[in-house]
């Protein structure tokens, strides 16, 4: 029998991949309904969303905000986002509407907490192409806007895709070289950084793995190598804060990468209400106060 949280973040993913499918600046009312969703679900929880609107190629798009404020250590943040657009000609089960799932759920998770530092919860809007790296993305418009305010923000966690894993060998596959010093199944959990983020990725890695026995494997690399700069944690790093993407590893593990067949029954959803409760945990130790 699935768990509630099973059942919950599968709920999600169908409501996003397949009743409202494919949404993007392209499909502008697929767009809006998937902020809707969210919106609709945080507001059920009790939480007051706010929303970061700007123009987007013509079409109107939005950021969407929810803050479970600190008590003692109220202006540092911790922030975890991921992005609810897909895209061009994929439903996006597992990109993104995994990552987003994942987000609802934390949010019902903390709905009672008091934490000491604040947390933030973001879906971002326009993270794929045409926006992706140069251009508009919904994240890189928040970042440069927390950066301006002067937010201490500690870390920020971006979930990009986290429902394909496999026992079968050979199921995982890496860039050049890595392939050596890493498994060759798709069991496990990534959390990637820059350079600059490894400290920041040691304490999150540390506070997951006191939460959860989920496997997991951590990279800090260049952000040149391919696929670890490819999220919202880009944004991040390039306004100066420690950033960590939390991954099923997306195209060197999943085949239906930004394809059609990127549909709701290719997850595993038992795995990933695994890791969901590791990251809630780990965000349950990152806002205390250490």
């Amino acid at each position: 029998m699935k768990s509630l949280l099973e059942q919950r973040l599968q709920l999600h993913v169908e409501k996003l991949a397949s009743e409202i499918g494919e949404r993007n600046v392209w499909r502008p009312k697929a767009l809006y309904a998937a902020a809707d969703y969210i919106r609709a679900s945080w507001s059920q929880f009790g939480y007051e969303v706010h929303a970061q609107g700007y123009d987007a190629g013509g079409v109107w798009s939005e950021n969407l905000e929810i803050e479970i404020g600190g008590s003692t250590r109220a202006n540092e943040i911790v922030l975890a986002g991921a992005h609810y657009d897909t895209v061009k000609g994929s439903p996006g089960a597992d990109d993104n509407a995994s990552g987003v799932a994942a987000l609802i759920e934390i949010a019902r998770l903390f709905s009672d907490i008091k934490p000491e530092r604040t947390l933030r919860l973001v879906a971002f809007v326009n993270e794929e192409s045409p926006f992706f790296y140069f251009g508009e993305m919904g994240s890189k418009i928040y970042a440069h806007a927390a950066r301006e305010r002067d937010d201490d923000i500690r870390l920020m966690l971006s979930l990009e895709m986290l429902g394909c894993y496999s026992e079968e060998p050979g199921s995982q596959s890496y860039p050049p070289f890595m392939r050596w010093f890493y498994p060759d199944r798709g069991n496990f959990i990534g959390f990637v950084s820059n350079l600059k983020s490894r400290h920041a990725l040691k304490q999150f890695a540390a506070a997951f793995a006191a939460s959860s026995d989920f496997p997991f494997e951590t990279l800090a690399s260049p952000a040149i190598v391919p696929g670890v700069s490819w999220s919202d944690q880009l944004s991040f790093w390039r306004q100066g804060y420690q950033a960590v993407m939390v991954t099923d590893t997306a195209f060197y593990r999943y085949p239906h990468y930004h394809r059609a067949s990127d549909a709701p029954w290719e997850l595993n959803y038992t795995e990933m209400a695994r890791v969901v409760e590791g990251l809630a945990g780990a965000l349950t130790v990152l806002i205390k106060a250490q």
